[in-house]
């Protein structure tokens, strides 16, 4: 142990987003191959000696108790824990939850070390993953609040890679065997589920992990969602999503020494007829069975929404992925243009 194979593709996966900023703590991590970086696993995260380091992936995550500060943070998958090595700059984000956070080191602010905070969530403390819709981000349940983080791939291959290698780590563990299921007559096993409303997808892994997946009718509601949102609609059935992609809006602030640019996440929603922007609760949704009362915002919040009629071009960056798209809409107050003419020209 390790394979080369194994080593390899560690290797390749341990490479930043180009478009996302992190500590210098979390660049040293980024520029260890190989050997190296599985040494680095053994001897400063791992938390016992027999465990194997099986994947590693970088990601925006999102916690339960502080769900508006999004960091960027190297995970670490092995057979005994799901490591994230976080961004040190997200434990002065919000100071409010400094109780969540150890904060023994910090009076080593001002030395050369540079520190990063390493959240473990022990493999047999996991109770679900929830895969969001297509692909774009999954959350990660433990037994409390503590034990909610939601990582925000942005990319349906590296969510998918990971649940793979999450459920072939899982069906290592050895769980005590679920109780024999009591033998049920037939009433009162279909009379039961008649609630009214299908539930989501349930994969019940052989470690008694649940993985959730959503159904149809999440898109259904996201329309039904977006067609509120839209004035005037008459043809409701007609109304597809066409696209889901959460993705980054560009806010660019000039007049500073260089102008420097933030990325603000976005929910982006293609239908045939508009584009919109939503501000989406990655991390409050499905509630969580310990939740007392609904979280403080909806799901999704309308952040922004234009016709595809009012577009008038699309600028396209040339740098590598990730792509940058400037959408150029006609600035137009009164949407129905001709009514308003009529109006001026023929009186009252």
């Amino acid at each position: 142990y390790p394979s080369e194979f194994l080593m390899q593709k560690i290797t390749e996966d341990n490479q930043i987003p180009v478009h996302l900023h992190v500590s210098v703590s979390l660049q040293y991590v980024a520029g260890l191959k190989g050997r190296a970086l599985v040494e680095f696993f053994h001897s400063n995260i791992a938390e016992v000696e027999n465990e194997e380091l099986r994947h590693l992936m970088w990601s925006s995550v999102l916690f339960y108790k502080t769900p508006n500060v999004e960091v960027m943070a190297c995970v670490l998958l092995s057979t005994k824990a799901i490591y994230f090595l976080l961004d040190d700059s997200f434990i002065h984000a919000d100071e409010h939850q400094s109780d969540f956070w150890n904060k023994e080191n910090s009076d080593c602010e001002n030395s050369s070390f540079h520190l990063s905070c390493c959240f473990v969530l022990k493999l047999n403390d996991l109770q679900s993953v929830n895969v969001g819709l297509f692909d774009q981000y999954f959350r990660i349940t433990g037994h409390s609040a503590d034990h909610i983080v939601t990582c925000l791939t942005r990319d349906s291959y590296n969510t998918h890679t990971f649940i793979q290698q999450l459920m072939a780590v899982l069906s290592l563990l050895a769980r005590t065997p679920s109780p024999e299921p009591v033998d049920k007559d037939f009433y009162s096993e279909f009379g039961s589920k008649n609630t009214g409303k299908m539930e989501n997808y349930e994969l019940i892994h052989s470690s008694r992990v649940k993985f959730i997946y959503p159904n149809e009718e999440e898109i259904g509601d996201l329309a039904f969602l977006v067609a509120e949102k839209m004035d005037g609609l008459t043809n409701l059935p007609s109304l597809n999503i066409l696209l889901y992609v959460l993705a980054f809006q560009v806010n660019h602030f000039e007049g500073s020494a260089q102008n420097s640019s933030s990325l603000q996440p976005k929910t982006l929603l293609l239908t045939s007829s508009d584009l919109f922007l939503f501000d989406e609760d990655y991390i409050s949704y499905p509630l969580p069975e310990f939740a007392k009362e609904p979280p403080k915002r909806d799901k999704y919040q309308l952040a922004d929404g234009r016709r595809i009629r009012d577009l008038d071009r699309v600028l396209m960056g040339y740098q590598t992925y990730p792509q940058a798209l400037t959408f150029v809409f006609d600035d137009v107050q009164n949407q129905d243009l001709m009514q308003n003419l009529t109006l001026d020209h023929f009186g009252e």
